[in-house]
């Protein structure tokens, strides 16, 4: 098939090469012209994904109208916030027989959509049955060093969701299908904000009984919202749940986390963004996630606490202790 990864960094450079293993023909967009010829003159994605050869059967571009023109499958894996900007010349594109599949995890902050409205907003011509949903614990380093991972792909068609199943994959890649499309996504956004909780806590020098306190109720946190926005209870014990939080609330590859720990460490979140060349989606959907809590009437204590440390600088010793002692109740 011929196929776009509509963004270069760790993420989207390891699908372009696991497609391209699976006897794809696929074209790389970077949006930065002077990295794209980077890029395509070293074969090493440097920034985001070092010491991993690009196969010189990859096309890449800077040219999203030549990427996406004419295209069977368009993956997006811009970071959520760029989206819309990135790429809103996708409008002019021929897109009309593509099957989008969205791999970002995020909610915008200015409309508090999930990625699959937003590519419906930027282009008028796509029907919910071209679009699909990929999420699952799936760090970029470890596939590309084929380690066996496997995730979801979540439509409304089961006809598209089968057709990226079959794209996707290999003896190292396995994807399963479903079609809860809104759970899987609210699952792939809501998860990075508790893995910057469990950073937070790992910096501070927190055990792991406090970790493994924050990603159950972070579980349910998640449940709590995926529920109300009528997603199935049973997605969020499966690979784009559970699994996709177990993983970036562990992994020394979560970027999350990683911007948590160094919070929780001492470090300001300017400095923490600023050393960092990778984007942390829970960084900005954490205040989408707190907005949508308070717009829906759902409680969210470790959300709000979240954006109190990242955002007013709130002692992270102070947010636990808040937590500790909020008012006691049921745990169901």
């Amino acid at each position: 098939m011929k196929v776009s990864v509509l963004g270069a960094g760790g993420w989207g450079t390891s699908l372009a090469i696991l497609l391209h293993e699976n006897s794809n023909s696929v074209t790389l967009w970077e949006f930065n012209k002077e990295y794209s010829h980077t890029l395509d003159s070293y074969r090493e994605n440097f920034y985001y994904l070092p010491k991993v050869k690009i196969p010189s059967g990859i096309t890449i571009t800077n040219d999203l109208y030549e990427a996406a023109t004419g295209k069977d499958v368009i993956i997006i894996s811009t970071p959520t916030q760029y989206i819309r900007s990135a790429l809103k010349e996708l409008k002019n594109a021929t897109t009309r027989n593509s099957l989008i599949v969205n791999v970002s995890k995020g909610i915008e902050n200015d409309t508090l959509m999930l990625v699959n409205d937003i590519i419906q907003d930027i282009i008028p011509d796509v029907t919910p049955e071209q679009i699909c949903c990929v999420s699952g614990p799936s760090h970029a380093e470890e596939v590309s060093r084929k380690i066996p991972t496997a995730v979801v792909c979540a439509s409304n068609s089961s006809s598209s969701a089968k057709t990226v199943q079959d794209l996707m994959s290999n003896n190292y890649f396995r994807v399963y299908t479903c079609d809860d499309v809104t759970g899987v996504e609210l699952s792939g956004a809501l998860k990075n904000v508790i893995a910057i909780a469990t950073g937070i806590a790992d910096g501070a020098g927190f055990g792991d009984n406090t970790k493994a306190a924050i990603m159950t109720r972070g579980l349910n946190e998640i449940m709590k919202m995926g529920l109300k926005a009528g997603a199935r209870m049973e997605t969020f014990f499966g690979l784009s749940g559970v699994g996709d939080l177990i993983v970036t609330c562990s992994s020394p590859h979560s970027r999350n986390r990683f911007v948590g720990q160094e919070i929780g460490k001492g470090k300001s979140l300017e400095t923490v963004l600023t050393e960092m060349k990778m984007v942390a989606e829970g960084v900005a959907t954490s205040r989408s996630a707190l907005m949508l809590s308070e717009l829906r009437g759902i409680e969210m204590p470790i959300v709000k606490e979240v954006n109190e440390i990242l955002f007013n600088k709130k002692d992270p010793l102070d947010a636990t202790n808040e937590l500790m002692l909020r008012s006691l109740k049921s745990e169901i």
